[in-house]
């Protein structure tokens, strides 16, 4: 599934005019949409030097911050969505940034490779570390320093007290709702503090 798909399906679940945070925001892609097609103001925060420029280039605010860090600098509910997309598998305090983006936002997406994917279980039994469109690296040199399921985060979002308000999976551009754990590559959930 290409990245396009990705940011279109997700900015369709961002409410028209909301004012957002996009937490490891890349290049800015996702942010540029949002304010072009939707409406929504906001920040990228990204720690890259070239992801950075890239952003300034298309016109979208961003502050450089190592995520790693927290989140202090901004109060509770400072935004209507705080959006992680392919960036809980690269942060160390997995955790700590989900329960922070549920305080700083009134809603969280998070959507991230979902490492149950059958393709990629076969590949385990075969004794390998898989390699697909969505995990594209080999064991040795993945940024991602963490895998994780559709069922885990589903687990992790109920241990911090999160309300699911909608959970699906990606497969080649259209949604997975039913065994997303099993059918889809990318995990998308929708969150609020319970």
């Amino acid at each position: 599934m290409s990245d396009r798909t990705i940011i279109r399906s997700i900015a369709q679940m961002v409410p028209v005019g909301s004012s957002v945070l996009d937490l490891g925001c890349g290049d800015g892609a996702l942010l540029e949409l949002l304010q072009r097609e939707r409406g929504c103001t906001g920040y990228g925060v990204e720690i890259d030097d070239a992801n950075v420029l890239a952003c300034t280039r298309r016109g979208v605010s961003v502050i450089q911050l190592n995520l790693d860090e927290g989140l202090a600098m901004f109060g509770d509910d400072s935004f209507d969505v705080v959006l992680q997309i392919d960036t809980l598998q690269h942060l160390r305090n997995t955790e700590t940034m989900l329960v922070e983006t549920a305080r700083v936002g009134r809603q969280g997406i998070v959507a991230f490779p979902n490492f149950a994917h059958w393709p990629n279980r076969l590949a385990v039994l075969r004794g390998r570390m898989p390699v697909t469109r969505r995990l594209p690296y080999q064991w040795y040199d993945t940024p991602n320093i963490r895998v994780g399921t559709f069922k885990d985060f589903e687990v992790l979002a109920t241990r911090n007290r999160l309300s699911l308000l909608d959970a699906f999976g990606l497969q080649d551009g259209r949604e997975v709702r039913v065994l997303p754990n099993l059918l889809a590559s990318t995990a998308v959930f929708r969150f609020e503090r319970g």
